[in-house]
Protein backbone atom coordinates (compact mmCIF):
# COMPACT_ATOMS: atom_id res chain seq x y z
CA UNK A 1 0.00 0.00 0.00
CA UNK A 2 1.21 3.51 -0.84
CA UNK A 3 -0.27 5.03 2.30
CA UNK A 4 -3.35 5.30 4.48
CA UNK A 5 -5.93 7.98 3.65
CA UNK A 6 -8.82 9.22 5.77
CA UNK A 7 -12.01 10.11 3.85
CA UNK A 8 -14.86 11.85 5.68
CA UNK A 9 -18.32 12.37 4.18
CA UNK A 10 -21.84 11.67 5.43
CA UNK A 11 -22.89 10.41 1.98
CA UNK A 12 -22.01 6.68 1.73
CA UNK A 13 -22.04 6.79 -2.07
CA UNK A 14 -19.40 9.54 -2.14
CA UNK A 15 -17.26 7.66 0.37
CA UNK A 16 -17.48 4.60 -1.86
CA UNK A 17 -16.41 6.57 -4.95
CA UNK A 18 -13.43 7.98 -3.05
CA UNK A 19 -12.49 4.59 -1.64
CA UNK A 20 -12.72 2.72 -4.93
CA UNK A 21 -10.69 5.26 -6.89
CA UNK A 22 -7.94 5.68 -4.30
CA UNK A 23 -7.67 1.96 -3.56
CA UNK A 24 -7.31 1.37 -7.32
CA UNK A 25 -4.17 3.53 -7.07
CA UNK A 26 -2.74 1.47 -4.23
CA UNK A 27 -3.82 3.49 -1.19
CA UNK A 28 -5.70 2.13 1.80
CA UNK A 29 -8.75 4.20 2.71
CA UNK A 30 -10.73 4.47 5.94
CA UNK A 31 -14.09 6.16 5.70
CA UNK A 32 -15.92 8.12 8.38
CA UNK A 33 -19.35 9.74 8.29
CA UNK A 34 -18.86 12.40 10.97
CA UNK A 35 -16.16 14.39 12.73
CA UNK A 36 -16.14 12.33 15.91
CA UNK A 37 -15.57 9.01 14.16
CA UNK A 38 -12.98 10.68 11.91
CA UNK A 39 -10.93 11.84 14.90
CA UNK A 40 -11.22 8.40 16.49
CA UNK A 41 -10.06 6.81 13.24
CA UNK A 42 -7.08 9.18 13.06
CA UNK A 43 -6.09 8.36 16.63
CA UNK A 44 -6.21 4.64 15.86
CA UNK A 45 -4.20 4.96 12.67
CA UNK A 46 -2.67 8.25 11.55
CA UNK A 47 -2.95 8.85 7.82
CA UNK A 48 -0.82 10.47 5.13
CA UNK A 49 -3.68 12.61 3.77
CA UNK A 50 -7.29 13.47 4.64
CA UNK A 51 -10.24 14.21 2.34
CA UNK A 52 -12.89 16.10 4.30
CA UNK A 53 -16.43 17.11 3.42
CA UNK A 54 -17.40 20.57 4.69
CA UNK A 55 -20.94 19.65 5.78
CA UNK A 56 -20.96 17.00 8.51
CA UNK A 57 -23.82 16.06 10.86
CA UNK A 58 -21.99 16.72 14.14
CA UNK A 59 -19.61 19.52 13.16
CA UNK A 60 -18.17 20.91 9.97
CA UNK A 61 -15.14 20.05 7.91
CA UNK A 62 -13.50 23.38 8.72
CA UNK A 63 -13.42 22.61 12.44
CA UNK A 64 -12.29 19.05 11.73
CA UNK A 65 -9.48 20.37 9.51
CA UNK A 66 -8.45 22.75 12.28
CA UNK A 67 -8.29 19.95 14.83
CA UNK A 68 -6.28 17.72 12.52
CA UNK A 69 -3.93 20.58 11.73
CA UNK A 70 -3.29 21.06 15.46
CA UNK A 71 -1.67 17.62 15.63
CA UNK A 72 -0.44 16.94 12.10
CA UNK A 73 0.87 18.64 8.95
CA UNK A 74 -0.53 16.07 6.51
CA UNK A 75 -2.18 17.39 3.33
CA UNK A 76 -5.90 18.10 3.72
CA UNK A 77 -8.30 18.27 0.76
CA UNK A 78 -11.72 19.83 1.40
CA UNK A 79 -14.87 18.82 -0.51
CA UNK A 80 -17.94 21.02 -0.64
CA UNK A 81 -21.02 21.78 -2.69
CA UNK A 82 -20.49 25.46 -1.82
CA UNK A 83 -18.37 27.19 -4.43
CA UNK A 84 -17.68 30.63 -3.03
CA UNK A 85 -14.45 32.51 -2.44
CA UNK A 86 -15.41 32.94 1.22
CA UNK A 87 -15.75 29.19 1.78
CA UNK A 88 -12.46 28.54 -0.01
CA UNK A 89 -10.73 31.19 2.07
CA UNK A 90 -12.12 29.69 5.30
CA UNK A 91 -10.96 26.20 4.31
CA UNK A 92 -7.48 27.33 3.39
CA UNK A 93 -7.36 29.61 6.41
CA UNK A 94 -7.86 26.75 8.87
CA UNK A 95 -5.00 24.83 7.29
CA UNK A 96 -6.45 22.88 4.36
CA UNK A 97 -4.22 22.52 1.33
CA UNK A 98 -6.88 22.24 -1.35
CA UNK A 99 -10.59 22.82 -1.95
CA UNK A 100 -12.72 20.93 -4.49
CA UNK A 101 -16.37 21.57 -5.25
CA UNK A 102 -19.04 18.91 -5.70
CA UNK A 103 -19.77 17.27 -8.01
CA UNK A 104 -16.10 16.47 -8.48
CA UNK A 105 -14.22 14.32 -10.93
CA UNK A 106 -12.82 11.21 -9.20
CA UNK A 107 -9.86 11.27 -11.59
CA UNK A 108 -9.10 14.88 -10.67
CA UNK A 109 -9.33 14.03 -6.98
CA UNK A 110 -6.85 11.19 -7.45
CA UNK A 111 -4.52 13.51 -9.40
CA UNK A 112 -4.64 16.14 -6.66
CA UNK A 113 -4.06 13.54 -3.95
CA UNK A 114 -0.99 12.26 -5.78
CA UNK A 115 0.35 15.78 -6.32
CA UNK A 116 -0.06 16.72 -2.66
CA UNK A 117 1.55 13.50 -1.46
CA UNK A 118 4.50 13.89 -3.83
CA UNK A 119 5.13 17.34 -2.44
CA UNK A 120 4.55 16.34 1.18
CA UNK A 121 6.78 13.28 1.02
CA UNK A 122 9.49 15.23 -0.77
CA UNK A 123 9.37 18.03 1.81
CA UNK A 124 9.67 15.62 4.73
CA UNK A 125 12.17 13.31 3.11
CA UNK A 126 15.08 15.68 2.63
CA UNK A 127 18.32 14.51 4.16
CA UNK A 128 21.87 15.77 4.13
CA UNK A 129 24.85 16.36 6.33
CA UNK A 130 24.99 20.09 5.60
CA UNK A 131 22.30 22.28 7.08
CA UNK A 132 21.61 25.47 5.11
CA UNK A 133 20.44 28.42 7.15
CA UNK A 134 18.89 31.81 6.45
CA UNK A 135 19.33 34.59 8.98
CA UNK A 136 17.56 37.84 8.13
CA UNK A 137 16.66 40.40 10.77
CA UNK A 138 14.56 38.66 13.45
CA UNK A 139 14.08 35.54 11.30
CA UNK A 140 16.27 32.45 11.48
CA UNK A 141 15.65 29.38 9.29
CA UNK A 142 17.41 26.05 9.56
CA UNK A 143 16.36 24.55 6.24
CA UNK A 144 17.83 21.13 6.83
CA UNK A 145 15.95 20.72 10.10
CA UNK A 146 12.91 22.64 8.81
CA UNK A 147 13.06 24.91 11.84
CA UNK A 148 12.04 28.57 12.03
CA UNK A 149 12.68 31.04 14.85
CA UNK A 150 11.54 34.66 15.10
CA UNK A 151 13.02 36.85 17.86
CA UNK A 152 14.55 33.66 19.31
CA UNK A 153 11.18 31.93 19.65
CA UNK A 154 10.26 28.81 17.69
CA UNK A 155 7.50 29.26 15.11
CA UNK A 156 5.40 26.32 13.98
CA UNK A 157 4.76 26.36 10.23
CA UNK A 158 2.84 23.92 8.08
CA UNK A 159 4.70 22.13 5.31
CA UNK A 160 3.50 24.53 2.64
CA UNK A 161 4.07 27.63 4.75
CA UNK A 162 7.65 26.53 5.29
CA UNK A 163 8.15 25.76 1.60
CA UNK A 164 6.81 29.18 0.55
CA UNK A 165 9.09 30.90 3.04
CA UNK A 166 12.06 28.85 1.93
CA UNK A 167 11.43 29.59 -1.74
CA UNK A 168 11.30 33.33 -1.13
CA UNK A 169 14.04 33.58 1.50
CA UNK A 170 16.63 31.65 -0.50
CA UNK A 171 16.50 34.30 -3.23
CA UNK A 172 15.86 37.64 -1.49
CA UNK A 173 14.80 40.48 -3.74
CA UNK A 174 13.53 38.23 -6.50
CA UNK A 175 9.85 38.59 -7.33
CA UNK A 176 7.93 35.32 -7.62
CA UNK A 177 4.49 35.31 -9.23
CA UNK A 178 1.67 33.45 -7.52
CA UNK A 179 1.72 30.94 -10.40
CA UNK A 180 5.43 30.25 -9.83
CA UNK A 181 4.88 29.80 -6.10
CA UNK A 182 1.93 27.46 -6.65
CA UNK A 183 3.79 25.34 -9.18
CA UNK A 184 6.89 25.03 -6.98
CA UNK A 185 5.16 24.49 -3.63
CA UNK A 186 2.09 22.51 -4.66
CA UNK A 187 4.06 20.58 -7.27
CA UNK A 188 1.41 20.62 -9.98
CA UNK A 189 0.18 23.70 -11.83
CA UNK A 190 -2.64 21.94 -13.72
CA UNK A 191 -5.25 22.46 -11.00
CA UNK A 192 -3.91 25.64 -9.48
CA UNK A 193 -6.24 27.99 -7.62
CA UNK A 194 -3.97 30.97 -7.12
CA UNK A 195 -6.09 32.32 -4.26
CA UNK A 196 -4.55 29.46 -2.29
CA UNK A 197 -1.21 31.26 -2.43
CA UNK A 198 -2.72 34.49 -1.09
CA UNK A 199 -4.24 32.70 1.89
CA UNK A 200 -1.03 30.84 2.76
CA UNK A 201 1.11 33.98 2.47
CA UNK A 202 -1.34 35.85 4.71
CA UNK A 203 -1.21 33.08 7.32
CA UNK A 204 2.59 32.94 7.06
CA UNK A 205 2.85 36.68 7.67
CA UNK A 206 0.78 36.40 10.85
CA UNK A 207 3.41 33.99 12.17
CA UNK A 208 6.68 35.67 11.18
CA UNK A 209 5.98 39.39 10.79
CA UNK A 210 6.06 41.81 13.72
CA UNK A 211 3.23 43.73 12.05
CA UNK A 212 1.46 41.47 9.54
CA UNK A 213 -0.61 44.37 8.21
CA UNK A 214 2.66 46.14 7.30
CA UNK A 215 4.95 43.26 6.33
CA UNK A 216 8.69 43.81 6.16
CA UNK A 217 9.93 40.28 5.39
CA UNK A 218 7.48 39.11 2.70
CA UNK A 219 6.40 42.09 0.66
CA UNK A 220 3.80 42.33 -2.10
CA UNK A 221 4.81 43.60 -5.52
CA UNK A 222 1.44 44.73 -6.84
CA UNK A 223 0.44 43.20 -10.13
CA UNK A 224 3.35 40.75 -9.97
CA UNK A 225 3.68 38.66 -6.83
CA UNK A 226 5.78 38.42 -3.66
CA UNK A 227 9.40 38.80 -2.68
CA UNK A 228 11.53 38.38 0.42
CA UNK A 229 13.10 41.64 1.49
CA UNK A 230 16.84 42.06 1.06
CA UNK A 231 18.63 42.91 4.26
CA UNK A 232 15.39 43.09 6.25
Amino acid sequence: MKGHILAVDDDPSILEVIRLNLEAEGYSVEGASDARSALEAFERQPCVLAVLDVMLPDSDGFELARRLRDVSDIPIVMLSARDTDVDKAIGLGVGADDYMTKPFSPLELVARVKAHLRRYEGSNGRTGSVSTTVNTGPLFMDIGRRRVRVHDSDVELTTKEFDILRMLAEDPGRVYTKAQIYERVWGDSAFGDLSTVNVHVHRLRTKIESRPEQPELITTVWGMGYRFAEGA
